[in-house]
């Protein structure tokens, strides 16, 4: 009896810690950011965050959302679909009902079945793949960014009606991302009557792609399409450059990293890119861009501004309806936002009913221009 009389102290002070420990965690809104911070795609990462920590640093200046504060909690996926599923539970463990969730197809394929059993609003500023949201057609998860059977069209449109090639390859990395895109574009081009020569398949960390341009030489193709990301791309543009195959290069969002300009050199001059279009351009969002800049992050990239829009439909959503996830998945497929991406609104799907890309131009030194 005397035993127990001198734990009770110890229980007691333990039982006020967990309760100081629950009232702390209640006085915060967790949003789980999880992205590659390791890897080759570490900047698409890191463009992310810079648009949700910005997104969270003004919300939470200007009061926060319901009185409480917005709580990033950053995990590293590392763009890897092994890594998917565990990221996604990291965020579960955390605590976290939201999460500006992934930012490479292959991964957000993945993990979007966590979220969706578990009960978490998930947004993606960055998976483009239709996969994501086709394969289970999912109600808590969303996007603030087009699918590829809109940038895929939007892109072979562009070929077909303003470059007007005579022959085009389209080549892919054989992965979720890449593939996908890259059969977007291969079928509106067929669509377009634009006479497809090559579609194929390259391999993820080959150092040397002799035998695809030499394919590519005897195809006589005049406008290479490639799917996939900014490594192999760089050294398809690299090496065709050195073996004298001289055409025009086009990718998507996901090839366009500032790593690009080491890898490819001087051959990436001319290189065509769709890109979601320079958000930071749009009337209104001034304020966001200098916020940017007083944090001292660069808002001009793929997926700041669809990571602040993210952010920004969460906040705007649990002021709206409260922290229930439920209740906020039911509020944005109902609701038009005003956001740092324009006016958003969702289909039953959780994709954006319109989005908009553009094509950009990259010169020699890695500054790209919106054609």
């Amino acid at each position: 009896m005397k035993f127990l009389n001198r734990l009770t102290p110890v229980a007691m002070a333990l039982g006020a810690l967990a309760l100081a420990g629950a009232a702390h965690a209640a006085d915060t809104i967790k949003i789980g950011i999880p992205q590659p911070m390791t890897g080759p795609n570490t900047q698409y990462g890191d463009q992310i965050q810079a648009g949700a920590l910005t997104a969270i640093e003004t919300i939470n200046a200007k009061g926060g959302v319901k009185g409480k504060k917005l709580e990033p909690i950053l995990i590293d996926d590392g763009c890897e679909p092994k890594q998917a599923v565990p990221a996604a539970n990291r965020v579960v463990n955390s605590g976290a009902k939201f999460a500006v969730a992934h930012a490479c197809s292959g991964v957000t394929v993945a993990a979007v079945k966590v979220y969706e059993e578990e009960g978490i609003v998930g947004i993606t500023p960055g998976a483009t793949s239709p996969l994501v949201t086709d394969t289970i057609k999912p109600h808590f998860f969303f996007r603030t960014i087009g699918r590829d059977d809109q940038q895929g069209p939007y892109a072979a449109g562009y070929i077909a009606k303003t470059l007007k090639p005579k022959k085009v390859a389209v080549l892919h990395d054989k992965q979720t991302y890449g593939s996908g895109v890259a059969t977007q574009v291969k079928d509106a081009l067929a669509k377009e009557n634009v006479n497809v020569a090559l579609f194929e398949g390259i391999n993820v960390g080959d150092s040397d792609y002799s035998a695809i341009i030499t394919k590519l030489k005897s195809a006589g193709v005049d406008l290479v399409y490639f799917g996939g990301y900014h490594p192999e791309l760089g050294l398809l543009l690299r090496q065709s450059r050195e073996q004298g195959l001289k055409v025009q290069f086009m990718g998507p969002e996901g090839t366009a990293n500032q790593d690009l300009v080491a890898i490819a050199g001087p051959a990436i001059d001319g290189l065509l890119v769709t890109l979601p279009a320079d958000f930071t351009k749009l009337p209104g969002n001034e304020s966001i861009v200098k916020a940017f800049k007083d944090a001292k992050r660069d808002p001009d990239g793929a997926f700041q501004m669809p990571a602040y829009a993210a952010v920004q439909i969460l906040a705007d959503s649990i002021n709206a309806v409260g922290e229930d996830p439920a209740k906020v998945a039911d509020y944005m497929h109902k609701t038009t936002f005003n956001t740092g991406i324009g006016k958003v609104e969702y289909d039953a799907k959780g994709d954006l009913k319109d989005f908009e890309f553009a094509v950009y131009k990259w010169d020699k030194d890695g500054k790209k221009t919106q054609l």
